[in-house]
């Protein structure tokens, strides 16, 4: 734990969203006797992981979150290389050369899959991959293929609810937020008229929080249409509802739905409830989706009923859970999209645990929980790599400048601290001559350009 004169520890931290920044701040703050440097390695070329490509450009409360992330970077004790790829440009080699352990935080950005007849028909797609395209990710094609009236939503969940939204509202209404000019011109031209959200349990067992099914109720010339006879199945509703405040809440918000005049609006959104998607209809594009009409079992889940229905749609969004990606030469749970762990540490096929690898966010967990969860999770990983120094690396070239030198001699144009603050004022500046608070970038190399200190 040595970089010349100085006893320096040395972590690299891979992903540079909410979880990585977290694990970096609080690294910097924990009680210990010997000093911390911090390196963020970040495959996109602008930090924040989620919070800038997984959160829609309507929820600027959330977004907020990048205030407080964005102090953590000023507070100048953290290293950023961003537009660098873990198992191409660095790898897990190159991080035992050059730092005593490294934190993996690199999220859940797959979609999960659902496996049902019909599932990988055309017009059939990923929530994830169109959350990524009307958040400017740079990554994903410019275009969207919204030339569908009538929409399936597949999943219960505040993803769900933010395709549902996106696709329900009118463009000129995303107007004062930071969505990319290119999605906003294809929602503008989008002709849909409804879409159908289908979740196998009830009302009361949603998955929504509270705002977010609030505010899909405070569309423009949208109405909510709900099915009276979903209500009022489950006789354990009502006990759920007296004891949990979030229910509550979520049951005061659709018995007043259950009571407005509908029919005015020109496009509706349909909350379905006890209805399993069973198969999506098509034989050469989607043309509908069967769902089975379940009933309670009792105990929190479902059972189906054998009664099925079909709802004629022309594309399908599956929105039912994001899924880890396997990191090369870090062990995987392919059954939970998760790095196998205790505590954060890293823990192999023989349930041992890996020397100088660690894990924090969803990729340890599993794509559940809010920021609060984030925060918590990281400290227990940044305890247990603290209380591990017997299991650290011990590299042979610690000098943080040879890290660069890494970076420059395989001709990475690596983007930095100060570069994210290039961009930063570069996009709200193009949103400034809009009245806008920013206009995203998109191109990865247009946000290269601008960013990179060469």
């Amino acid at each position: 734990m040595t970089t010349g004169t100085d006893t320096t520890l040395r972590v690299a931290i891979v992903g540079a969203g909410p979880a990585g920044i977290y694990a970096a701040d609080l690294l910097l703050k924990a009680e210990r006797k010997f000093d911390v440097a911090i390196d963020l390695f970040e495959q996109l070329p602008a930090p924040y992981g989620l919070v800038r490509y997984g959160v829609a450009p309507d929820h600027p409360r959330i977004k907020g979150i990048v205030n407080a992330l964005q102090e953590v970077l000023d507070g100048g004790n953290i290293r950023l290389f961003g537009n660098v790829r873990f198992g191409s440009d660095i790898t897990l080699d190159d991080l035992k050369h050059h730092y005593n352990a490294v934190i993996f935080t690199t999220g859940a950005v797959r979609d999960a899959e659902l496996d049902i007849p019909g599932i990988g028909l055309p017009g059939s797609y990923g929530a994830a991959d169109f959350v990524s395209w009307y958040d400017g990710h740079p990554d994903v094609p410019r275009d969207w293929p919204l030339d569908a009236r009538t929409v399936a939503v597949l999943g219960n969940g505040n993803v769900a609810l933010d395709v549902a939204r996106m696709l329900a509202k009118h463009a000129e209404d995303l107007l004062p937020t930071e969505v990319p000019d290119n999605v906003f011109e294809r929602l503008a031209a989008s002709p849909i008229t409804d879409v159908h959200v289908f979740g196998r349990r009830g009302p009361i067992q949603v998955r929504f929080t509270p705002l977010e099914l609030r505010e899909l109720g405070e569309l423009r010339d949208v109405d909510i249409i709900l099915d009276d006879a979903d209500f009022g199945v489950d006789p354990s509703d009502e006990r759920s509802i007296e004891t949990n405040k979030q229910r509550l809440v979520i049951n005061r918000i659709f018995m007043e739905w259950r009571s407005r005049e509908t029919g005015r609006a020109s496009r509706r959104i349909h909350l379905h409830f006890y209805s399993r998607p069973a198969e999506i209809l098509g034989t050469d594009h989607a043309v509908g989706v069967r769902v089975e009409r379940t009933t309670p079992d009792g105990e929190g889940g479902v059972n189906g009923t054998g009664e099925f229905r079909d709802v004629a749609v022309e594309a399908v969004y599956r929105a039912i859970g994001f899924f880890g990606t396997p990191l090369d030469g870090v062990p995987f749970d392919e059954r939970r999209g998760v790095i196998p762990n205790r505590s954060g540490r890293a823990i192999d096929d023989r349930d041992q645990q890996v020397p100088g690898v660690y894990a924090s966010g969803w990729i340890k967990r599993g794509p559940v929980g809010l920021i609060g969860a984030t925060k918590s999770d990281a400290m227990e990983t940044v305890q247990a790599l603290l209380g591990d120094q017997a299991e650290w690396w011990s590299p042979a070239e610690p000098d943080p400048e040879a890290v660069v030198a890494m970076l420059k001699s395989r001709g990475i144009r690596y983007t930095t601290v100060e570069g994210w603050s290039r961009l930063d004022a570069h996009e709200r500046a193009l949103g400034e001559t809009r009245q806008r608070e920013r206009i995203k970038v998109v191109p990865r190399d247009e946000m290269i350009a601008i960013s990179a200190d060469d």
